[in-house]
C-alpha cells in the first residue's frame, strides 16, 4: 500500500474532504519521508512542524464541522527559500540573511493559506536564485534523488526534490531563465512559467519587468493546475504587473483532444546550444508522439539576438537587486551575483536601448510564429544534468559557452518571448537522467496548455519509455 504522501493532491483532497484520511496524518506521512530521505538530498532546508501539525488539527475540526477550508485545505506544501514566509526561516540562499525570520507572509502564501494549504517548510534555492545548480553557503547543495553527485537544476531545484520524493505533494518555485522548467525536467516532475503578471510579486523592484515569475511544481498536470488556481489571480497593489482574473475555473479543466491542435517543435530553435544526446532522444520522442497531433511541424521563429537581449536585461535585473549589495558585502556573495552585477555596471543606456528593442523583435517575431499553431515543443535542458562540483556547462559539444547563460539559452528565449511554458517528463535520456519537453503556449492560452499538458502526460505515461521518471528512495 502506497504511503499517504505517495498519493497525488487531487486524490489526498478528496479523502481528505470525505473525512476518510486526516490532515495530521497526511503531514505526519510527508514528515517521515523528510526523514527518511532528507539527509541525502537536503531539498527542505526549514520546516515547521509543530505549525504544520497545529494547522492540521485546526483543518481537521473544520471538515468535521461540514465546513470546507478551502480547495488546499489539508494539502501540505513546500515553499521556495525565496518566498517570506511569517515565523520560518526565510535565507534566499544567501549569507546575507541566514538568521532572517520574516515577520509576515509574502501575499502568495497568503493566498495558499486562506486556501486551506499547510506550509510545511522551506525548499533550497541558490542565492537569491541565481543560477542552475541549487547550491549556496547556508546550506550547501541539493541532490538529484535519480544520482546523488548531480544536480537537480535550479533555483527551485529544492522544490523539484522535494515533490519528486514525495515530501509534499506540490512545491512553489519561481523562473527567470527556467528556474522552474530545469528542475522539473532533471527530477520527472511538471513545473509551469506563467504569464507574466498571473502570480502577484509585490516584492518586485524592477515594476514592469517579466523576467522572474512565481509558479507551481508537482508530480502532475492536474495537481499544478490545482496548485496554480489558488497562486493565480490576485492584483496585489504592490505589483504593478499583477492583475486580477478567475482561475478557479482551472479545476474543472479536462484533457485537451491533442488530434485537434496543430503543433510545431524544435531541437535547437535553430541556433541554441544543446547536447548531441539530447538532440537524439528529442528526434526519438517527437517521432514517437507527433502523429497525435492534428498537424506538426519542425519549425521555430528566428531567435537573432536573443541571446544578446538576454544578457543585458539580466544584468539590468542584477544591478538594481545587487548592486549595494556587491559594494558592500561582495565577500559574502556568490560569483554569478558578482558578474551579472559588474558586467550590468559596465553596460551603458545605448546598450540597454538596443537589448530592449533587440527583446522587443523577438517577441513580435514569436507572436507571429504562435498565430497559425498551439504549441511550441522544446527540449526541457541543453544538456543533461552535470556533476555539482562542475558547476554550470562551460561547453556543449565542444563549443565554449561565454557565459553562464549561454547554456540556458534554449530556456531563456522562452522567458523573453512572455508566453506560459510548461515542462512535462517525457522518459529518461541516454545517460539514465530523466528527460522532459518544454510546451509552450499562446500568451493568454494558460487554460488550453495546461489542457494540452494533461492530454500529453496521459499519452507519456501509457508508454513505459516515456512514463514519468521516478526515483528509487531505497537506494538513497
Amino acid at each position: 500500500m502506497a504511503d499517504l504522501c505517495d498519493l497525488s493532491a487531487v486524490e489526498l483532497r478528496r479523502l481528505i474532504g470525505t473525512g476518510e484520511v486526516s490532515p495530521v496524518e497526511v503531514v505526519k506521512s510527508c514528515l517521515a519521508r523528510i526523514d527518511k530521505v532528507n539527509g541525502t538530498v537536503n531539498a527542505f532546508v526549514a520546516l515547521d512542524e509543530e505549525g504544520a501539525l497545529k494547522r492540521a488539527r485546526e483543518i481537521e475540526a473544520e471538515i468535521g464541522k461540514g465546513n470546507d477550508p478551502g480547495p488546499l485545505a489539508g494539502l501540505p506544501v513546500g515553499i521556495k527559500d525565496l518566498v517570506n514566509t511569517k515565523g520560518i526561516r526565510t535565507t534566499y540562499g544567501s549569507l546575507l540573511f541566514k538568521d532572517n525570520v520574516p515577520d509576515a507572509d509574502d501575499s502568495q502564501i497568503t493566498q495558499l493559506r486562506n486556501a486551506g494549504a499547510i506550509i510545511l517548510g522551506k525548499t533550497n534555492t541558490p542565492e537569491f536564485g541565481s543560477g542552475s545548480n541549487t547550491i549556496n553557503r547556508v546550506y550547501g547543495a541539493t541532490r538529484s534523488p535519480f544520482d546523488p553527485a548531480r544536480t537537480p537544476g535550479g533555483s527551485s531545484g529544492g522544490s523539484g526534490v522535494a515533490v519528486a520524493c514525495s515530501m509534499v505533494p506540490f512545491a512553489t518555485g519561481s523562473d527567470t531563465a527556467g528556474s522552474l522548467r530545469a528542475p522539473a525536467t532533471w527530477t520527472g516532475t511538471v513545473g509551469m512559467r506563467p504569464r507574466p503578471g498571473s502570480v502577484a510579486n509585490e516584492r518586485r523592484l524592477l515594476p514592469m519587468t517579466y523576467f522572474s515569475v512565481q509558479g507551481p511544481m508537482a508530480r502532475s498536470v492536474a495537481d499544478l493546475t490545482l496548485l496554480y488556481s489558488v497562486q493565480a489571480g490576485h492584483a496585489h497593489p504592490g505589483d504593478p504587473m499583477a492583475y486580477p482574473w478567475d482561475a478557479s475555473g482551472l479545476r474543472d479543466l479536462g484533457a485537451a483532444d491533442l488530434g485537434q491542435l496543430t503543433i510545431a517543435y524544435s531541437e535547437d530553435l535553430g541556433s541554441a546550444p544543446i547536447d548531441d544526446g539530447i538532440r537524439r532522444v528529442f528526434r526519438s520522442r517527437m517521432d514517437k508522439v507527433k502523429h497525435a497531433f492534428k498537424a506538426a511541424r519542425a519549425d521555430s521563429p528566428d531567435i537573432a539576438g536573443v541571446r544578446e537581449a538576454n544578457w543585458v536585461m539580466r544584468s539590468l535585473y542584477y544591478v538594481a537587486y545587487h548592486r549595494e549589495r556587491v559594494e558592500k558585502h561582495r565577500d559574502l556573495l556568490a560569483q554569478t551575483i558578482i558578474t551579472n552585477t559588474e558586467e550590468g555596471l559596465a553596460m551603458s543606456l545605448a546598450d540597454v536601448a538596443e537589448a530592449e528593442v533587440l527583446w522587443r523583435k523577438w517577441y513580435d517575431r514569436f507572436q507571429a510564429f504562435m498565430e497559425d499553431i498551439d504549441l511550441l515543443i522544446l527540449p526541457g535542458n541543453s544538456t543533461p544534468p552535470y556533476r555539482i562540483e562542475d558547476g554550470i556547462p562551460k561547453e556543449i559539444n565542444g563549443k565554449t559557452m561565454e557565459n553562464y547563460q549561454d547554456a540556458s539559452l534554449i530556456r531563456s528565449a522562452l522567458t523573453l518571448a512572455g508566453c506560459p511554458v510548461i515542462a512535462v517528463p517525457c522518459g529518461y535520456d541516454e545517460t539514465g537522467a530523466p528527460f522532459g519537453f518544454q510546451v509552450a503556449g499562446k500568451r493568454h492560452g494558460e487554460a488550453e496548455l495546461l489542457g494540452a499538458a494533461m492530454a500529453l502526460e496521459s499519452l507519456f505515461n501509457a508508454d513505459p519509455e516515456t512514463a514519468r521518471p521516478i526515483p528509487d528512495l531505497e537506494k538513497l
